[in-house]
């Protein structure tokens, strides 16, 4: 087996809980976008992913406490419930956090798996 090639990007990660009302926070990874209180971002969903970016004309903010609320319809085409963990992952340069559900982390690890070793988790 090959070793793992050095990290070439730059994304701050970090993993968090989905609560009751469909916020998300990682203090690491809000630090790492500078994105404080009243933030205008706007929300996106591709592929399964949310996709958020700063905004100047963005309908959704960041709140007081610097959490990032979910609008209902992106959790609901992503399956996301109350208690999901999420993978984050933040890209300060270009002002981006990607938003990764299980289904879809289920899918890249099956993949990599399947890449690496000759079959995913169940094979």
């Amino acid at each position: 087996m090959a070793l793992a090639e050095k990290r070439s990007g730059s994304a701050v990660y970090g993993i968090c809980t989905l609560d009751p009302g469909g916020r998300i926070a990682d203090r690491s990874v809000m630090a790492a976008l500078d994105w404080d209180p009243g933030k205008r971002l706007d929300i996106r969903v591709s592929r399964g992913l949310i996709a958020v970016f700063a905004d100047g004309r963005g309908i959704f903010r960041i709140t007081t406490h610097r959490l990032l609320h979910l609008p209902v319809a992106a959790r609901r085409w992503c399956a996301l419930a109350a208690g999901d963990r999420v993978l984050l992952a933040a890209y300060p340069q270009g002002g981006l956090l990607v938003v990764h559900p299980p289904g879809v982390l289920d899918a890249v690890v099956d993949q990599v798996h399947a890449d690496a070793l000759g079959g995913g988790r169940d094979g």
